[in-house]
């Protein structure tokens, strides 16, 4: 299975999408349609801006439209992976799974949010220890200076 992390909208899709919804908009009357399809759009944007406005629209589709909650929980949870949110994002996977247990797309982005944030984990842990030994070795640095400055008076 692809990575539906990694999937980015493309501009032409999202600028259709956006246009019907503002339209709607701009008359006073937005469908739930309109308005999951362009949220769809954002949440696979490749700027996080746009990928935070997707999930204000998502949240506010599933407060107000219980027919679509398994579509929205599903890309809320895609949205909150991409912006690196993953405890938010695992939070509406489990909401997901508890609607429908053996989901197998479900549990597969389950796997890949598990993935991420272990990577992202290792990453940080990473970045620690560098900056950490560079500590060490810049401070070890200033230490021989000193003692070079100090044997030279």
């Amino acid at each position: 299975m692809e990575d539906v992390l990694d999937e980015v909208v493309s501009s032409e899709d999202l600028q259709k999408f956006e246009k019907v919804f503002h339209e709607q908009l701009h008359q006073g009357k937005v469908t739930h349609k309109a308005q999951f399809e362009y949220a769809w759009c954002l949440v696979r944007s490749k700027y996080p801006t746009d990928i935070r406005k997707g999930i204000l629209l998502l949240k506010e589709l599933f407060n107000s439209h219980p027919d679509g909650k398994r579509d929205y929980l599903f890309y809320l949870a895609i949205g909150n992976a991409r912006i690196k949110e993953y405890n938010k994002a695992l939070h509406y996977v489990k909401a997901f799974l508890e609607i429908e247990p053996a989901n197998q797309q479900v549990l597969a982005l389950e796997r890949q949010i598990n993935k991420r944030m272990e990577k992202e984990g290792l990453i940080g842990m990473a970045v620690a220890a560098f900056g950490f030994i560079n500590e060490c070795l810049c401070g070890r640095s200033l230490l021989r200076y000193k003692e070079m400055e100090a044997k030279e008076e």
